[in-house]
Order: structure tokens, then sequence, then C-alpha cells
């Protein structure tokens, strides 16, 4: 079953995705890098592997308009799959659209109000119901600190597993934690940080906290951004 085998190639598992989910529900997980790295790739990755398990992801990009976001998921399907028979791909592809709802803010009017508000117009009703949700763009430092308390209590209240693109600076310093300065007055609120490091022609995926149990090195191919073993 295509399904299948493109759970089981998926090498999220080496993070602990084979059996559950590598956040807890109400959990925040972060993806660190500079700009132009692929911290949205591998956050569309991630979302992919919900999908494919059946889990609904609610995408919010605070950058990116609808159009180019669903381009992101397309591609990084397509490069997923470039193996199997196009119709068989395609099935599946329209089978996983129920799954996935992304919903845009521009940076300087989000809020965890009126995200919730948002929300809620989806639950309600019964049209959406995330499990997981992405949040591409938003500056996660100290001037956000009360609204990611916030926002991190709403993700208790709905059982939201919830991921986060976190920019960094090539001049930051890592602190005592491993973390970038700027990060880490926040950071108590993460359960898990990746890092994308780039290293010569590779970029490396590193566990900075969580899933301490997570076993091997993967890096993220430059030419497909997809994670690779």
């Amino acid at each position: 079953m295509l399904k299948q085998d493109l759970i089981l190639r998926n090498p999220l598992r080496l993070l602990g995705f084979e059996a559950e989910d590598i956040l807890p529900a109400g959990g925040f997980g972060a993806v660190l890098a500079h700009a132009g790295v692929g911290k949205t790739a591998l956050l569309v990755q991630l979302a992919l592997n919900g999908m494919l398990r059946n889990r609904k992801v609610l995408h919010v990009s605070l950058n990116d308009p609808v159009n180019k976001v669903t381009l992101w998921y397309r591609e990084l399907f397509e490069h997923l799959a470039d193996r199997y028979e196009a119709a068989r791909v395609n099935q599946l592809w329209d089978s996983l659209l129920p799954y996935r709802f992304i919903m845009t803010f521009r940076v300087e009017t989000f809020s965890v109000a009126k995200l919730e508000e948002r929300l809620h117009d989806l639950t309600e009703p019964g049209i959406f119901a995330p499990e997981i949700m992405i949040i591409d763009g938003l500056h996660c430092d100290a001037t956000i600190a009360g609204e990611l308390a916030a926002l991190k209590n709403l993700a208790g209240k709905n059982g939201l597993r919830v991921w986060f693109t976190v920019h960094t600076h090539r001049h930051e310093s890592p602190g005592e934690d491993g973390l970038p300065a700027s990060f880490s007055p926040v950071a108590g609120l993460f359960d898990l940080v990746l890092e994308l490091r780039p290293e010569k022609a590779d970029v490396h995926i590193k566990m900075l906290r969580g899933a301490a149990e997570a076993a091997g090195d993967l890096l993220l191919d430059p030419s497909t951004m997809l994670i690779k073993g």
C-alpha cells in the first residue's frame, strides 16, 4: 500500500515517529535555522507525515500566501513519492487533502486571540478539527513571551501539537544550553527543539532538546529539501 510505504520510508521515524507522535498533546516543537536553510520544508514534511497517518493539520503562515504554501506541499509530496506510478500518487494526494487546512495572517496583525477565533470558526461547526498545527513565520523571542504562553494554553485546551519555525541569526553564539540567546527566554515553553545546521554541502538536523532516545544523524537534501538518513 502506497500510503504505508511512504510512512515507513519517512526517516522522521528516527526522531520518534514510528510508533507515536514526537510531541505530546499540547506540546510545542521548534525548528531553528538561519534564513533559507529549509525550516518551512522540514515542517511541511512533518505535516505530510501527520496527514499520511490520518492526522488533521492546520498550517498557519505569517509570510506566504495560500498558493505558495500549497505548492510547498505538492512539490515535497511529489519528491517523496517520485518512485511510484503517477496515477497512484495523484489518487493518494487527493485523499490527503481533507487532512490539511491552510490559514494565513499578516505578521503585524497576528494574535492568539484572532487565531483562537478563527480556530473556533473551524471547529464549532465541524468544518475542521486539527490535531497538529504548524506556525510558520512567528518571531519566537522575549517580545512575545506572553502570546506564546497564551498559545500554549490554547494548544493544551484543544489537544494540539504545535510546531514553529524559528529564525536565528548567524552572529548569535549559543548559550550554555546550546540555544540561541534570542530564543532562550521562551525556550522553557518548548518540549522539543531541532536545529538545521549547514555544514559544507549538507544540512544537518540536530536535536537540541527532547527525544533523547532518537538515533542517527539526519540530513536535509539541499536539492529536494527532503529529509534523508
